[in-house]
């Protein structure tokens, strides 16, 4: 157990925290005399003090991270480095290995034991950073158990099931049933799926077998296929995991589970969908890091940033984020709420479910339990005096009411609706009963979105593209410009693609668009008036991307219709 030496005796400052009282310091003291330990082992073992406590306590202190190793899934990777005799001597605990960026992350009790971290270092080699994290004795302990005990590797584990027996009635007990491997194969695939860069793991049972496949980049891969007899007990597992009613399979449910992978907490969002062979459960991954970016990491052309900056600058109206589920419009609004959390600005949000957390932001669920639909959570929300408001999504006529009432009373109202197109949203908000005048006079800008794969910059391969080729980027038929597609190599998993980037569209309001808006134009008359101003549509967003050699016209295609460009 760690002790600030610069910070005064450990004692008098857990005192000054009221965690302990001078008498309880007093006898620790004495006890210290006659064991020669370290106070703080002390009063962890007198009972005075929890090892949680006081390892969140040296935290603060040192200003050093810790972990919870209770919410905490092992990397078989980083194990398999770590000899077992090494690991116990030193009361340290490999955590998770980063290939991309050669560090493994390392929870120990004394972060300050000179001679444990050097023999780990020369174990490992000069080449692997090592980045320590701050836990408590008996936890690491505890998990040294679960890591030296049992197989962590996804194929050990299945190759364990398919020649093992398996107790399914223990699955449910406990969470920390390591010594059962369908719980440590829940805990890899989780594990697995997070280092893929997956966005969505779905559990598929078939009639004879269980398909399990992740969402990488938007596309969904099949990585298992698992006896149907495996899937009650996985099922079970996750659905304690998530808190939710196990004995329930004929009703859909939905839940969250809370873990730290790779060293930074993750969340996992559970839906369960009962069908003919039996329940189908798919969790969207909420990794924060990579769910909250900044605004000028969003891909944006420094055109379409200052555009953004300008309406985003409106101190009242409503900006809308259109585009299909999976589009990327959590991730632009969160991005753009975060740019504008300040303490000057208070910003509420009335969200179906809440996925990242914010910080100073005041963040709600719409609940159907308690009948708290987006239409009355808005009404409760303007009561609450804020400047900023985010509205999940407007789906019928009463949420669009009070999302344009919200904007009428000066505030900045962000939203999202689905519709093909960013112009596409004036035919729709009508549709839902918002008069024209209201629109014309409410909305400071519509940003279409859609998410296309990147190239893999190891592997793509460069073309001559064909006559029809050109004419769907508007390239002169002799031109000699190359593109590029995808090929397939190691780095990308064969897929030739890695990563995603986000294709906008963002139209703002003008006087000459609100005029039209006002008499009722057609969608046609939009388009054009917009295009005069400067519009830039997600055809011609991706199109550039194409010539950049930044993605393929084959996976431009998939996402956006080009056909009208003919």
């Amino acid at each position: 157990m760690l002790e600030p030496t610069n910070q005064g005796r450990l004692g008098d400052l857990l005192v000054e925290e009221g965690i302990i009282s001078n008498d309880q310091l007093k006898v620790a003291l004495t006890e210290q005399k006659k064991q020669y330990q370290q106070i703080g082992k002390i009063l962890v073992k007198l009972g005075f003090v929890s090892e949680t406590v006081m390892r969140d306590f040296l935290s603060k202190s040192y200003r050093q991270e810790s972990v919870d190793l209770s919410k905490i899934v092992l990397d078989s990777e980083a194990v398999q480095r770590v000899p077992q005799a090494l690991a116990r001597r030193h009361c340290l605990l490999p955590l998770t290995f980063d290939r991309e960026h050669q560090t493994l992350l390392v929870a120990m009790s004394d972060i300050f034991n000179v001679v444990a971290i050097d023999q780990l270092a020369a174990e490992l080699g000069g080449n692997i950073h090592i980045k320590l994290l701050l836990a408590g004795e008996t936890e690491i302990i505890s998990a040294l158990d679960n890591a030296y005990g049992f197989d962590l590797s996804l194929d050990g584990i299945l190759h364990e099931i398919e020649t093992g027996e398996i107790d399914y009635q223990s699955l449910a007990v406990s969470q920390g049933q390591y010594s059962q491997p369908l719980v440590r194969l829940v805990d890899a695939l989780l594990s697995d799926a997070v280092k893929r860069n997956a966005s969505d793991i779905h559990f598929e049972p078939e009639q004879g077998f269980l398909r399990i496949r992740y969402r990488i980049d938007g596309v969904l891969e099949q990585v298992r296929s698992l006896h149907k007899n495996y899937w009650s007990a996985i099922a079970v597992r996750v659905k304690v995991m998530a808190d939710l009613n196990i004995a329930e399979t004929r009703v859909p449910q939905d839940g969250r589970i809370s873990l730290t992978l790779s060293g930074r907490p993750i969340d996992f969002r559970v839906s369960t969908q009962p069908t003919v062979y039996g329940e189908n459960i798919v969790l969207r991954i909420l990794d924060r890091e990579k769910g909250i970016v900044p605004l000028d990491k969003l891909g944006l052309t420094e055109e379409a940033l200052h555009l953004l900056s300008v309406m985003m600058a409106r101190p009242e109206g409503i900006i809308m984020v259109t585009g299909p589920t999976g589009s990327g419009k959590t991730t632009t609004l969160y991005s753009i709420l975060n740019h504008l959390n300040t303490e000057e600005v208070n910003i509420m949000t009335l969200e179906d479910p809440v996925e990242y957390h914010l910080g100073m932001v005041r963040q709600t669920s719409v609940n159907e339990s308690v009948k708290l639909d987006f239409a009355q959570g808005v009404r409760a929300i303007l009561r609450q005096d804020p400047d900023i408001v985010l509205i999940g999504e407007v789906r019928d006529e009463a949420t669009a009411d009070m999302a344009f009432r919200a904007a009428m009373t000066g505030h900045q109202v962000y939203t999202t609706l689905h519709t093909n197109s960013a112009i596409g949203a004036f035919v729709r908000l009508q549709d839902l009963g918002v008069l024209p005048d209201l629109l014309a006079d409410n909305i400071i800008g519509i940003i279409g979105q859609r998410l296309v794969r990147k190239l893999c910059l190891h592997c793509r391969e460069r073309y001559d593209p064909e006559p029809l080729e050109k004419r769907l980027l508007g390239l002169p038929a002799d031109s000699k410009l190359p593109l590029f597609r995808a090929k397939g190599c190691g780095h990308c998993q064969e897929r030739g693609y890695k990563g995603r980037l986000s294709l906008m569209e963002i139209l703002r309001m003008n006087d000459r668009l609100e005029e039209l808006i006002a008499h009722r134009a057609n969608i046609h008359t939009l388009k054009q008036r917009a295009q005069a101003d400067g519009f830039i549509s997600l055809a011609d967003d991706g199109i550039r991307r194409v010539l950049e050699g930044i993605t393929s016209l084959d996976e431009l295609s998939r996402v956006i219709d080009l056909t009208g460009r003919l």
